[in-house]
Order: structure tokens, then C-alpha cells, then sequence
């Protein structure tokens, strides 16, 4: 997916973005999270055991927002949680964030989304 290059600088540098999962019961959980944008697919870091990785395990379907609602970003994908996360994501968070993501005891499983569709 080629994207305009103003989109993939914000993906590449906006700090946080708002990720929704859909709970079993149908009701959406909404959160704002850190994240990095790899080779064209989102990455984030959380704990196996929280709301939105149980809730990934039902429905992968997500949708996110970057924070600025003067200029939106909102992307529909698919998430996975992945095993070991590939060298180019961990280097992504230690730049973005100075956080070491193999060393964080409790933000254990990266989930990879990757983008359906991009509207901004």
C-alpha cells in the first residue's frame, strides 16, 4: 500500500495512537498506546493478559486514530500477536521511546496490525 508521504511521517513520529478491540460481549474498548509504523504495519507492545489482547484473540479486527482530530488518520486492519518481534520493530521503539521492548517484563506480546484501509 503506497501511502502519501505527509501519512507515513505521521506514522512514523506521532506518539501515540487510539486503538479500538471489540470485547466478546460486542462492546468496543477504546486506548491510547505506543506504537511504532515498520515496513508499512503497525506495531505495538502490551501484557498478554490485558483487555485488548484477549480481546485480539476473538476478533482481530481493530481500528485506530492518530491523537490530532484537526488532521485524522484512521486505519481499519488486522492484528496478530507475533512471537519474537523482528529486529527493525525493537530498534523502532529503543529510537521512538528509548524503551527496550525484549527487556520490559509486563509489556510482554507485540501485536502486528497490518492496515486494510487508510482514511485521512
Amino acid at each position: 500500500m503506497t501511502l502519501d508521504p505527509q501519512i507515513e511521517r505521521r506514522l512514523q513520529t506521532e506518539q501515540n495512537l487510539w486503538l479500538a478491540t471489540v470485547r466478546p460481549t460486542g462492546v468496543p474498548h477504546l486506548v491510547p498506546i505506543w506504537f511504532v509504523w515498520v515496513a508499512g504495519k503497525i506495531y505495538l507492545c502490551t501484557a498478554a493478559g490485558s483487555v485488548k489482547a484477549r480481546n485480539l484473540t476473538q476478533n482481530p479486527h481493530v481500528a485506530i486514530a492518530l491523537e490530532d482530530g484537526s488532521q485524522p488518520i484512521v486505519i481499519e486492519g488486522l492484528a496478530q500477536p507475533i512471537g519474537r518481534p523482528p529486529a527493525a520493530v525493537v530498534e523502532a521503539f529503543q529510537r521512538k521511546y528509548d524503551w527496550n521492548i525484549n527487556t520490559d517484563g509486563e509489556y510482554d506480546q507485540v501485536i502486528e496490525i497490518e492496515p486494510m484501509r487508510i482514511r485521512a
